[in-house]
């Protein structure tokens, strides 16, 4: 049985119950001989509450299938092959379902189970691949000839190929959750955990999904990639929603002959009685190019269509990234101010007066949207509907006033988690969710204590989550809500109604916030599986808190916990920011989390703009997050220098190469021709020189570029198919625009750089250059000063800022500086 599309073939072994996909390119990856299996539980007959674990689809029996046949679906039109075996002797009916996409190069599986039979069933796993071998014990034989090595390999378990010549495997890893880590791993890396046990596992790891200490073993949630950095390109394999079930895989890459990976659907042990029904999401297969400018679009896209457009307010999925009309006209893109990281949970209703007061002060110059009260107002986590004594008059009337200001009134929530010594954990002890021995779960240490969980499933805990979200939008007056610790309605337990799994119990409780707060409400999402969130919220948080201090600091711990690898600090942010930037546009808005400029942190200056470029060149959200009344001009300088938010999806050039990338590329475009921007971070403790390949970059070995620094300012002369750069700062960054050289004894003037914005050239409005005389209009909010970098093809005659003589230094060569001083747009001319 065969499907085949221009892009992909697949064949179904119905001997073997296996099935296999090759593309249709010469030594591309494959998949040959894959397993599924399905494990569940039924009550023995000697005793009903007891049960015992069955496995199925190792072989199927009297197999029967339709098709293949053409049905239409969000991803276009679909060949489709259906698979029934016969029931399990329990009376549980499975049906396989496979597809290609006509339009698209993406294979698409899924397992429908109905339990025909008079016993309820319990559905442990659903393993929807299994590639390769993964032994039994903990432990690998020691390595020997290849002979030997060979016949540990049963042939049943099928084969994964990133390409037909294994070269250098690599993997790479996405993190349950907001906060939890994303990025790639070498053979011989070991996968990144917590030291701290239950204090911060249930927020940050999917209780279904492993946590290997072996190097070479891996897992990952919803998606992986496991791919070849030698041929440079591999499989993702993952699910296109989470919907049903949390999706998890494991690989192991320590063996360069034989890769494995396992893919499953967690069950959570959810009953299926006699007479319902349950289907997986879908899982999909898509072989990747690891240096396509986009490599995950094909899969990344098909989620955002299955998942209901994922909420794009701005651009389609597949919308070309372009920006031509200069930084004065883009309001589109969110930007504000947040009380959380100044102020924490010790602040009053003054402190927001006064920096809504200054954000009105300094809005011309720093145009900020969101003025956002975090936690600290409410009495208690959970008790949302009473407020601490230092908001007497509860927050509508900041709501109110943050309105009649002109800017949109935000405020954080966190419906799913609850205190433990809230009034409502008090009153209301059956809301909380429960373990096997009727605790209350352990839902994350937070707050300095260990927090619980509602239970979605009790319909009042549900009524009441949904009561605090209206409450909010409709009484208070919020049309932004940060929505935090969502992770907590997806914990393991006993839940009042056994037949969800923990995926549907996290979406219900979803859908029901968005249902409460309506269309007209942006929500962001923190602290929550990814999966379950798409299509429901407009942005969402793709890494760990940022924190005052470069790496995780708590305490007297900061020693102890320098490692951990989702804990608050700007390098764990930064993290996830890079390797999480590929969602920018696709399922919602990143959110890289807050900017901290103030002095006063443990912060170094170069940290600062490490950390600051990494937000601008991620296109989402810029919050700020200091006490505004008391920054210095020079640090409100930088946030001047970001906004508006470019909000494009960035390029990030070494995402699969090393744990922590380092490179991040965007290409533009406007009437001073085309440029690429480019963030080079240096992770270590020390001052370092790199020496980058222009063609492993991406870019033209043969071109000679100008490079622009923005945080120094200086030019260089990039040719030979090398970019030199030079001390780069411990923990800095160099931010470039590179630009291709003109002849300028033929050219008119080129546009080599600025320090107005952090884009170098979307400044910009328009640009009219001849071989004599250049004119051009400059735009950006407010009070504006800076310099401008000119190649000219002679030394300047004149030049003029609005019709106001302006001097010029010469820099090297044919590169000429000017000072510019203009309020929101300004109009130089340059005669040569």
């Amino acid at each position: 049985m065969i499907l085949q599309n221009p892009h992909l073939q697949f064949t179904f072994d119905h001997k073997k119950t296996s099935w296999s996909l090759h593309s249709t390119q010469k030594d591309a990856p494959y998949l040959d001989g894959v397993q599924m299996r399905l494990h569940y539980q039924i009550p023995k007959p000697w005793h009903k509450l007891k049960r015992q674990t069955i496995t199925a689809l190792k072989t199927m029996r009297k197999l029967r299938f339709s098709g293949p046949e053409i049905v239409s679906s969000p991803h276009g039109n679909l060949q489709q092959l259906t698979l029934i075996p016969a029931p399990e002797r329990c009376g549980l009916q499975i049906t396989l379902t496979f597809a290609l996409a006509e339009e698209h190069p993406l294979f698409l599986w899924k397992i429908n189970l109905e339990n025909t039979g008079e016993e309820p069933v319990w559905i442990e796993r659903i393993d929807m691949l299994r590639a390769g071998f993964f032994p039994q014990k903990s432990f690998l034989p020691e390595p020997g000839p290849i002979t030997l090595r060979k016949n540990i390999i049963p042939d049943e378990q099928g084969v994964i190929r990133p390409h037909p010549s294994l070269g250098e495997l690599a993997f790479f890893s996405n993190g349950w959750q907001s906060w939890s880590h994303a990025g790639s791993y070498g053979a011989k890396d070991t996968y990144r955990q917590t030291k701290l046990g239950f204090f911060t596992s249930p927020m940050g790891y999917n209780t279904g999904t492993p946590r290997p200490k072996k190097k070479g073993y891996f897992a990952s949630d919803m998606f992986g990639i496991i791919g070849d950095r030698q041929h440079r390109s591999g499989i993702l394999a993952g699910f296109l929603s989470q919907k049903e079930h949390f999706g998890s895989l494991k690989v192991r890459i320590d063996d360069p002959l034989y890769p494995a990976m396992y893919m499953w659907a967690n069950g959570d042990n959810a009953r299926l009685d006699p007479g319902a029904s349950l289907s997986t999401d879908w899982a999909a297969v898509q072989f990747v190019e690891i240096d396509a400018p986009n490599p995950l679009e094909v899969y990344l896209n098909a989620v955002a269509r299955e998942n209901h457009g994922a909420r794009e307010n701005h651009l389609t999925p597949d919308s070309p990234l372009f920006v031509g009309e200069g930084l004065g006209v883009r309001s589109e893109e969110r930007s504000g101010w947040c009380s959380w990281y100044h102020y924490y949970q010790d602040f009053a209703a003054e402190d927001i007066r006064s920096n809504l007061e200054k954000a009105q002060e300094i809005r011309t110059n720093i145009p900020l949207d969101i003025i956002q009260i975090d936690d600290g107002y409410q009495a208690e986590i959970g008790d949302w509907l009473t407020f601490a004594p230092t908001f007497p008059d509860g927050v509508k009337p900041l709501a109110d006033e943050i309105k009649q200001a002109g800017f949109t009134p935000g405020i954080w929530l966190s419906p799913f988690i609850v205190h433990p010594k809230s009034k409502l954990a008090r009153t209301h002890p059956k809301w909380l969710l429960r373990n096997r021995w009727g605790l209350p779960v352990n839902a994350g240490f937070v707050w300095n204590v260990f927090t619980r969980a509602l239970d979605l499933t009790h319909p009042p805990a549900l009524e009441y989550a949904q009561k605090v979200i209206r409450t909010a939008v409709e009484d208070w007056g919020f049309s932004y809500l940060k929505l935090d610790f969502l992770y907590a309605a997806a914990l393991s337990g006993r839940y009042s109604d056994p037949t969800k799994t923990r995926a549907q119990v996290l979406r219900q409780g979803m859908e029901a916030i968005r249902d409460a707060a309506g269309d007209g409400t942006t929500l962001l999402g923190c602290g929550s599986p990814l999966g379950s969130a798409i299509g429901l919220v407009e942005a969402m948080r793709i890494g760990a808190d940022v924190h005052s201090s470069w790496h995780p600091a708590h305490g007297g711990l900061k020693h102890t916990i320098r490692t951990e690898p989702t804990m608050p600090s700007v390098r764990n942010a930064i993290q996830n920011i890079l390797t999480r930037a590929m969602l920018h546009r696709r399922w919602w808005e990143n959110d890289p989390d807050c900017l901290l400029l103030r002095p006063e942190t443990d912060l170094r200056l170069d940290e600062v703009r490490s950390l600051a470029t990494a937000i601008a060149f991620s296109g989402g959200i810029i919050m700020l997050s200091d006490d505004l009344t008391q920054l210095p001009p020079e640090r409100l300088e930088i946030a001047q220098a970001l906004l508006p938010p470019m909000g494009l999806r960035p390029r990030v050039v070494d995402w699969f190469d090393a744990p922590m990338p380092s490179i991040m590329r965007l290409d533009l475009e406007n009437e001073t021709g085309k440029w690429h921007l480019l963030a080079v971070f240096n992770w270590s403790r020390r001052k370092k020189n790199l020496n980058l390949e222009l063609e492993g970059l991406g870019l033209d070995a043969e071109q000679s570029f100008y490079a622009h620094s923005f945080w120094g300012g200086d030019v260089s002369h990039v040719s030979g198919g090398m970019l030199n750069l030079d001390a780069i700062p411990a923990h800095g960054v160099r931010a470039l625009a590179l630009r291709p050289v003109k002849n300028v004894l033929q050219d008119s003037p080129q546009y080599v750089g600025s320090d107005l914005h952090i884009s170098q050239g979307l400044e910009v409005v328009s640009w009219a250059a001849t071989d004599s005389t250049l004119r051009a209009t400059l735009s950006r909010p407010g009070q504006v000063r800076g310099r401008v970098v000119l190649s000219l093809p002679r030394p300047p005659r004149r030049a003029s800022i609005s019709q106001k003589e302006i001097p010029w230094q010469k820099a090297e060569g044919n590169l000429y500086s000017f000072d510019v001083e203009f309020h929101n747009q300004g109009e130089l001319g340059v005669w040569v």
